[in-house]
């Protein structure tokens, strides 16, 4: 009997056909544990089987995660959809993510990439404005943190004298 452990080591080892084929093994013999639908999932992603993923990304969600699963879930679900071209979803489920996970700047990385796919240019820019502000250790960017959170969202205004 296959087990999670033996397929997570093979990942680990790089061996992603053989972890992926195990996953797969393990969802369809218990479809109900979404902890092996979630990495069934993730192992469909690394071997460029995106539309493979969603459902397993899907039914572990569906099912319940600890918090850990869950971020990389959300994250991989809207990552997937993206990639895919399915960005209102793509949006739509990071943005579930997020509620769940309001601190996670993952999540909001690849929100903006959904939000510059959809044409919302603008939100984009301020996302990873802001995370740049806050997770930069460059002290130029630091010295213009101020500046920089505050023209995030101002982008298209022009300043004039008065």
């Amino acid at each position: 009997m296959e087990s999670l452990a033996r397929a997570l080591s093979l990942r680990a080892n790089k061996e992603y056909e053989q972890s992926s084929q195990v996953l797969q093994e393990l969802a369809k013999r218990d479809p109900g544990d979404a902890i092996i639908r979630y990495h069934c999932a993730w192992s469909l992603d690394i071997l460029g089987l995106e539309a493979e993923a969603v459902p397993h990304y899907e039914a572990a969600i569906g099912l319940g995660l600890p918090d850990e699963e869950a971020k990389g879930a959300y994250l991989g679900l809207g990552s997937t959809y993206r990639t895919i071209g399915k960005y209102a979803q793509a949006k739509r489920t990071l943005e579930a993510g997020l509620e769940k996970f309001p601190g996670d700047r993952a999540l909001v990385v690849f929100r903006a990439m959904a939000h510059y796919n959809l044409g919302q240019h603008d939100l984009a820019m301020e996302s990873l404005l802001k995370v740049i502000t806050e997770t930069s250790n460059d002290r130029e960017i630091q010295s213009y943190a101020r500046a920089i959170e505050f023209y995030s969202d101002k982008l298209d205004i022009v300043f004039t004298e008065k």
